[in-house]
């Protein structure tokens, strides 16, 4: 899922550093522990619980009007991994790139389901931390980019991979338009979403449909009827 402060404060963003000056990785791994994703076979994530303290976070680097996406599986991208494991021919041997990854779930499906190369990108470095630390829990490679990418030119891809990515109107007329870019340039896209109102059912066609959590939804405990759209 991607981030976004509100369309006004929208920026490009820089490549991914090496450097950590908040210390996201050690606050991840002591935080948030390693918890298996149900519904989604043999992979684990670092999710946050009521314990975790991302409050602290957002203290430290003034982020409180960015929600922690990055610290659970939305449904959107649970769908998306879901339907991966089922099939994983849509991503066998491709280059993918994995729009607004938060967590990394979607990411970490794809190169589990045989993906030559994955791009996770999102605009919020606490995302990014929590992706590297994810895969490497799952003992998968992936490469991360911290970058708002959306008004440039389609990839380098054969698949984009998108979950969760309409939950916003302001983001929704932003997004439309580069998958429609990657679709018209010859880049298969694949959309994760419970049925999100900003959702462009008209531009989509449903290929799957499964229950699966929402725990960034309001009832965490409850399956939401997620479904997984290709991009016409």
């Amino acid at each position: 899922m991607i981030a976004w402060r509100n369309e006004g404060d929208r920026e490009q963003m820089r490549p991914a550093s090496t450097d950590d000056p908040l210390n996201l990785t050690a606050f991840i791994q002591a935080n948030l522990p390693l918890a298996e994703v149900p519904s989604i076979p043999n992979v684990k994530l670092h999710i946050a619980t009521p314990r975790s303290g991302l409050y602290r976070l957002a203290m430290a680097d003034d982020s409180d009007l960015v929600p922690p996406y990055w610290a659970y599986p939305w449904a959107g991208g649970a769908v998306l991994a879901r339907y991966l494991f089922d099939h994983p021919e849509a991503v066998a041997g491709k280059r993918v790139l994995d729009l607004g990854t938060g967590s990394g779930l979607v990411a970490i499906a794809a190169m589990k389901c045989g993906a030559a190369h994955v791009l996770a990108v999102d605009i919020d470095e606490k995302a990014i931390a929590a992706a590297r630390l994810n895969a490497e829990a799952n003992a998968v490679t992936i490469e991360t980019l911290l970058s708002d990418i959306i008004d440039g030119e389609p990839p380098q891809a054969d698949l984009v991979l998108a979950g969760d990515v309409f939950y916003d109107e302001a983001l929704a007329e932003c997004v439309l338009p580069f998958l429609q870019r990657c679709r018209a340039g010859g880049i298969d896209v694949l959309i994760g979403d419970p049925g999100r109102a900003p959702l462009p059912t008209e531009s989509l066609v449903r290929i799957a449909a499964y229950p699966v959590p929402d725990f960034g939804g309001a009832a965490r405990d409850v399956a939401a009827n997620s479904a997984v759209y290709r991009l016409s």
